[in-house]
């Protein structure tokens, strides 16, 4: 069980494919913005009570219970099944680990759209409009009901069943045909990596101006097992208040203090929680920058150059 354990939704993540189309690379280890695509999309199912990861063991950002289809490499069917024994939550997120832009927004949205249809399951679709049924969330009792009748059909019709409960080699279009799903479009989260060049693609994106900021957090924040969300606005206007009014290497330093002292009330129990503790120390930090940069310019000579106390740095 995760750290999460008792929340009201579980996750599954099919890890083992064989990467054909990447010459048989080990997909889920492949680094795009700093962190693996397993890793990544581990940070977007964070709320979940239990994670199950079907794929041989490896070193992850985040902890894991390890499942196995049985025999390996059984397919998304045999995978899923195997993933999903080892849960217990009424509803169950079910995504593959080659999602380089899912994040905890979409699962939300996932798990709001299959409570509020009362289907079987809610999931993405791509900008052609096609499902993507491992980038969905879905009712647990649906799917181990559904997985049973296509095993018990496979059964009917003499095929060796194997050692994957008759489930390995079949396709999900065969499950996915007996459920009632509804549909939530996400083109950007529904992206997959197949190939090197969606693997360049991928990496190009994350450092456009419009997004490299929010994924740089995000990297950081998983690196150092960090669960906050914070106002980043906030603190780029403190780093700047500080940068301008001060001097310019007082901004990276007034935000480490700033998150040091966070740290410390939240610790002590002072404030409501982490996010709280951080914009108050922020709140204090920045009507001091804003005291001190006033004080400069009460100093200015006439000429406007600065008096010899004041802020030398400033502006």
């Amino acid at each position: 069980m995760t750290a999460n354990e008792g929340g009201v939704h579980d996750a599954v993540v099919l890890a083992g494919g064989g990467a054909a189309r990447l010459g048989g690379a080990d997909k889920p280890g492949v680094r795009v913005g700093g962190r693996t695509l397993i890793d990544r999309v581990l940070a977007a199912c964070s709320g979940a009570g239990t994670t199950v990861v079907v794929a041989a063991p490896r070193p992850t950002a985040r902890p894991v219970v390890w499942a196995r289809e049985d025999p390996p490499g059984g397919g998304p069917l045999a995978a899923l099944a195997a993933g999903l024994r080892r849960t217990t939550a009424e509803r169950v997120l079910v995504l593959s680990a080659d999602l380089p832009f899912l994040d905890g927004r979409t699962v939300r949205r996932l798990l709001d759209a299959l409570r509020d249809s009362g289907a079987d399951g809610a999931l993405l679709t791509d900008p052609g409009g096609r499902d993507q049924p491992l980038v969905a969330a879905y009712r647990s009792a649906s799917l181990r009901r559904r997985l049973a009748e296509v095993a018990q059909t496979r059964a009917g019709t003499g095929a060796d069943t194997g050692e994957g409960g008759g489930l390995d080699g079949l396709p999900l279009r065969l499950l996915t045909a007996r459920l009632d799903l509804t549909r939530v479009a996400d083109p950007v989260a529904a992206f997959d990596c197949d190939t090197w060049d969606d693997i360049a693609a991928a990496r190009a994106r994350i450092r456009e101006h419009g997004h490299v900021l929010d994924e740089w957090i995000s990297a950081v924040k998983d690196e150092l097992g960090i669960e906050l969300d914070v106002d980043t606005g906030t603190l780029l206007d403190l780093a700047r208040d500080a940068a301008h009014g001060v001097a310019r290497p007082a901004a990276p330093l007034t935000t480490f203090l700033v998150g040091y002292a966070a740290a410390q009330a939240a610790a002590s129990g002072g404030t409501g929680g982490g996010a709280e503790a951080v914009a108050e120390a922020a709140r204090k930090a920045a009507a001091l920058a804003a005291r001190w940069a006033q004080e400069a310019r009460q100093d200015t000579k006439d000429d406007g150059t600065p008096a010899p106390d004041a802020a030398s740095d400033a502006g």
